[in-house]
């Protein structure tokens, strides 16, 4: 489903906003309370994982950030392209990394999987579609250019493409 960033709303050519997917990264059952990520040891407490620390003698739960990352399945793809990011790399890829560390900072599932460098265009992976959705809409609303989301139906993932 093709999606066009028009001002500040995302709008779908059917009209209709973007539908909840079940994510195969979600669990069908909500870990034991309390329970810490042995990886990046984010804790789940409260129905949600956060940064708080873990109590003592919490379970080991492997959080779906973390599972994304060790699956190499990402959420989201934002590829930058177009002569301005070979002119402004190294600043739009700042921003794209401050961009994670604020998001993350809040919801821990929301990270960079990697950010490749290929010949023409930079491909920035993440574990969640709201990261990929800030990341592209921060990198349009600082630089301008074109920007396309690209939503798969029946799947819980986002395709962004900027380009100037």
């Amino acid at each position: 489903m093709k999606t066009k960033r028009d001002g500040s709303r995302i709008v779908r050519r059917d009209g209709e906003p973007p539908e909840r997917v079940a994510d195969p990264y979600e669990f069908a059952r909500k870990p034991k309370e309390p329970a810490q990520c042995p990886e990046c040891r984010a804790t789940f407490h409260g129905g949600r994982w956060t940064w708080v620390e873990a109590p003592p003698g919490a379970h080991e739960h492997l959080c779906p950030a973390c599972h994304r990352v060790r699956d190499n399945a990402p959420a989201g793809y934002v590829t930058l392209t177009g002569p301005f990011l070979a002119e402004h790399l190294d600043e739009i890829l700042h921003l794209v990394r401050n961009c994670e560390s604020r998001e993350k900072a809040e919801h821990p599932l929301e990270r960079i999987i990697a950010i490749e460098h290929l010949p023409d265009r930079v491909l920035v992976t993440t574990t969640g579609t709201h990261l990929a959705r800030e990341v592209a809409g921060k990198v349009h609303h600082a630089y301008q250019g074109e920007l396309d989301l690209n939503y798969s139906e029946g799947e819980n993932l986002v395709r962004a493409t900027w380009r100037r």
